[in-house]
């Protein structure tokens, strides 16, 4: 992209990420198509083989009390309860970059929707077949998802992905990139949780300033 645009730095099993999807949501309101918004996965912890503890479980817990007590939105830990369950952040992330194929747009509403089908909903969103109905639900085909996304092309993409943070140096996340400006830079937003009104007021100030 060429024209100025946001690059978006998340993960759908981030819960400041899941905080910042009605900031996302409040930004595409705002500006529409003239400033699209393009999303990145971010490798909070893909490929993780250990099921959690109970102490690890605990913690996370505690993370997301301070998310929903900064922001309102709700949690349902039931996600955490099932049998084995391991915070493998890749097969989510993976699914983000699938329907990407499809347009942005779908990308940033289905990053949404899967991150309120784990922390709202306690669904298994390290699961194809949760993953595959979550895409389901926004219009797209169950089979050809699922078909996509266990695909090596797809894996290999979402770790493309994973390597394009680390050099830009998105190591939390949300963080919210704008660009590029006359001279072809990229600035930072936001590195982790800001209110809508907060990125806003960046975002328009930006934009006045490449209009003037």
């Amino acid at each position: 992209m060429d024209e100025p645009h946001l690059i978006y730095f998340a993960d759908p099993m981030c819960s400041w990420c899941y905080g910042f999807s009605p900031v996302i949501e409040e930004i595409r309101k705002a500006f529409g198509r003239g400033l699209p918004v393009r999303t990145i996965m971010g490798g909070l912890r893909p490929g993780t083989e250990e099921p959690m503890t109970a102490a690890a479980k605990r913690e996370v817990i505690g993370h997301w009390t301070h998310v929903a007590e900064a922001t309102g939105l709700p949690f349902d830990a039931h996600a955490l309860d099932r049998e084995g369950f391991r915070y493998d952040t890749d097969p989510a992330a993976r699914a983000v970059v699938v329907v990407r194929h499809e347009s942005e747009e779908l990308a940033v509403s289905y990053l949404a929707r899967a991150q309120r089908a784990f922390y709202a909903e306690g669904r298994d969103v390290t699961s194809g077949e949760v993953l595959a109905d979550v895409a389901a639900e926004l219009g797209l085909d169950r089979a050809g998802f699922l078909e996509q996304w266990g695909s090596e092309e797809a894996k290999q993409e979402t770790w493309r992905d994973y390597a394009i943070s680390q050099r830009a140096g998105a190591t939390a996340f949300p963080t919210l990139v704008g660009g590029p400006n006359e001279a072809g830079v990229y600035g930072v937003v936001t590195r982790g949780y800001a209110p809508a009104e907060q990125v806003a007021g960046v975002l328009k100030d930006w934009i006045s300033r490449i209009a003037a």
